[in-house]
């Protein structure tokens, strides 16, 4: 028994790290009316951050069932497929941005920025989007919370992902000009050595015409210079004299540009689109000098930059986070990543693969805490931030020193946001707690402590083994999780209503001497359940035995009375197919009517049909 001193002792400990000061903490509120400022301020934050921590506000969390969920049962891939339809349906509301720095293990430096979003269509180009699904439940709690809607689709900053940002140029065609970059291309041909040396020609007569325009002449041959000027199709930009040449192809617009280069260094080619995005013509400045050359680049190039900041908008924010390449702290990294590769970047891809490895373009490093959470053994169910925090702070003392510099937000009522400040808080929190370094080495290239390292781009989040290589089976947490393969389930629905799991495998181990062996039943949702063999070959006997003529006993009774079987590659067709049902037996079935043998889907992959089963994280409807 513990003496009364030591209890004291802990109860200290834990009142001065339980309570999370919330009431201090200071979160930027970013709209349409001070985005520009405020993205000024969070570049400078982010470029001298260590760790920038997100997260999310959406119109919905997940689709209409549980099911619908990524759940241990689910492969990388349909665990992929499952968050890449959420990611199409719903749309973001709010996007919280938290640049930290780690100044020792115990303390951090925080930027906190909260961003109001709304997918409004500025442009009038039908982008971002025309309409969106909604949760009601996922509203209703939002507004429970006090987000404020109104705020959020008046003052809310739109977007355009980098896909529709160039939809949206070529659909523009506004015309206005940019700086000619120079391509590799292939040797010229006859034809093309003769439209160069007549542009040549050209240029050179417009050149010559310019120079004499500025000495002194007589009327007449001021007249004469003036017809030249026009036949030659001269004119100003800027109170500058240009030469605009038109073009057929992208072809001719290189030749032009290579031309220039060994042609005068007082020339500024400028790129003229069409409004079908291919180029309508080159414009060819003649600056007075090589410092006013250098000038008017700049001056073109801000231009450039003003127009795409208008048509990005809060795309800006993820482009400085992107181009930063600093480890990104999400709460739930699949359906995140998705998120913003779905709105942000371009549409997602159809392939796992492809979607980790474009994400790692984006954000080379990302860490998920649930999964750091399960993974160190500290929590077995997370729900939310808010909860992940106080579990902490009763089971753990790790006090944490935070600082937030006056950004000169005054907090009025309830503070959006805090999600990602509570992230960077959580943390430190766990670093602490696992005796993790969270310096990150900041002489040559940036690396984490290795530790960290090992916990990036996981985005599995049933996942318990980073190395998916491993074949044998592991146990963490308890005896109740274990990785299996997919190969080893079977989905069953049919059963009678009202029946529980230790009902159906107590029918189970009567029916069939299959089930003499060890075998698992767990309910997905009312309508279906999932067999789980222990012992390699049972899954398929089972499914012989339920094809075939010869089915006999009280297993043929069951068939009779409704029950249905079929094998995991079923329920990968069906989330490949976007069958998302009220159920999942509904779904499974329209699986099976509309399944085509497909040899790329059957022998895809072999090692990623790993999934890692835990009861606890299955739905047991004993248990409700």
């Amino acid at each position: 028994m513990a003496s009364l001193f030591q209890l004291l002792l802990l109860n200290q400990r834990r009142s001065l790290c339980t309570k999370v000061p919330t009431s201090k903490w200071k979160v930027k509120q970013v709209t349409t009316s001070n985005f520009n400022e405020s993205l000024e301020e969070i570049k400078i934050h982010i470029s001298s951050s260590d760790f920038i921590a997100i997260s999310m506000e959406k119109t919905g969390s997940s689709l209409v069932t549980p099911w619908h969920r990524v759940q241990p049962f689910d492969t990388a891939e349909t665990a992929y497929l499952k968050a890449s339809h959420s990611a199409q349906r719903f749309q973001l509301l709010q996007f919280a941005v938290c640049p930290f720095s780690v100044t020792d293990s115990n303390n951090l430096v925080a930027h906190p920025y909260n961003f109001l979003l709304f997918p409004r269509d500025e442009l009038k180009l039908g982008m971002p989007a025309y309409s969106f699904f909604c949760q009601t439940s996922h509203l209703t709690s939002m507004a429970c919370q006090g987000f404020d809607f109104n705020a959020s689709i008046y003052e809310g900053i739109s977007y355009l992902s980098r896909a529709q940002e160039s939809a949206a140029k070529v659909r523009l065609g506004t015309n206005s000009p940019s700086l000619g970059v120079m391509k590799s291309s292939s040797p010229p041909t006859i034809a093309d050595s003769v439209f160069v040396e007549r542009i040549r020609l050209r240029i050179k007569h417009w050149r010559n015409s310019c120079k004499k325009s500025g000495t002194k002449t007589s009327k007449d041959e001021e007249i004469i210079i003036s017809l030249r000027n026009i036949v030659l199709g001269s004119e100003l930009f800027k109170s500058r004299p240009c030469l605009t040449i038109d073009v057929c192809s992208e072809r001719q617009v290189q030749l032009i540009l290579e031309m220039l280069v060994d042609f005068s260094d007082d020339f500024l080619p400028l790129v003229i689109p069409s409004k079908g995005g291919t180029t309508q013509a080159v414009r060819i400045v003649l600056a007075n000098s090589k410092e006013d050359k250098e000038f008017m680049e700049r001056e073109v190039h801000s231009l450039e930059e003003k127009e795409s900041k208008k048509i990005r908008g809060f795309r800006e924010v993820i482009d400085l986070i992107s181009a930063s390449q600093k480890p990104v702290i999400s709460h739930n990294c699949l359906n995140d990543c998705t998120f913003i590769h779905s709105k942000f970047i371009v549409p997602l891809p159809s392939e796992v693969d492809e979607f980790e490895s474009s994400m790692h373009m984006i954000f080379p490093k990302v860490l998920d805490m649930i999964y750091l959470m399960k993974k160190s053994g500290t929590m077995r169910k997370v729900t939310n931030i808010r909860n992940a925090l106080t579990f902490l702070n009763t089971h753990f003392f790790a006090p944490v020193d935070m600082e937030i510099p006056d950004q000169d937000t005054v907090n009025k009522g309830k503070i959006d946001g805090l999600d990602a400040l509570r992230l960077s808080y959580l943390f430190m929190k766990l670093c602490s707690i696992l005796k993790i370094s969270p310096i990150v080495t900041r002489s040559g290239n940036r690396r984490l402590a290795p530790e960290l390292e090992d916990f990036t781009n996981v985005f599995h989040p049933c996942s318990t083994n980073i190395q998916e290589s491993c074949s044998e089976d592991v146990g963490l947490w308890n005896n109740n999780t274990r990785k299996i393969n997919s190969e080893h389930l079977v989905f069953l629905w049919g059963f009678k209503f009202g029946m529980t799991a230790g009902m159906l495998k107590s029918v189970l181990r009567a029916s069939h001497d299959i089930f003499s062996g060890e075998f698992d039943v767990r309910f997905v949702d009312k309508s279906c359940a999932i067999v789980v063999f222990w012992q390699p070959g049972l899954s398929k006997d089972f499914l012989d035995v339920m094809n075939s003529e010869e089915i006999g006993g009280g297993l043929k009774e069951l068939v009779s009375d409704g029950l249905r079987v079929t094998c995991y590659e079923t329920y990968r067709t069906m989330c490949r197919l976007g069958l998302w049902e009220m159920d999942l037996a509904e779904s499974l079935e329209r699986a099976l009517e509309s399944f085509v043998s497909d040899t790329e889907i059957n022998n895809e992959r072999k090692s990623s049909s790993e999934i890692h089963w835990c009861n606890d994280n299955v739905i047991n409807l004993d248990d409700l």
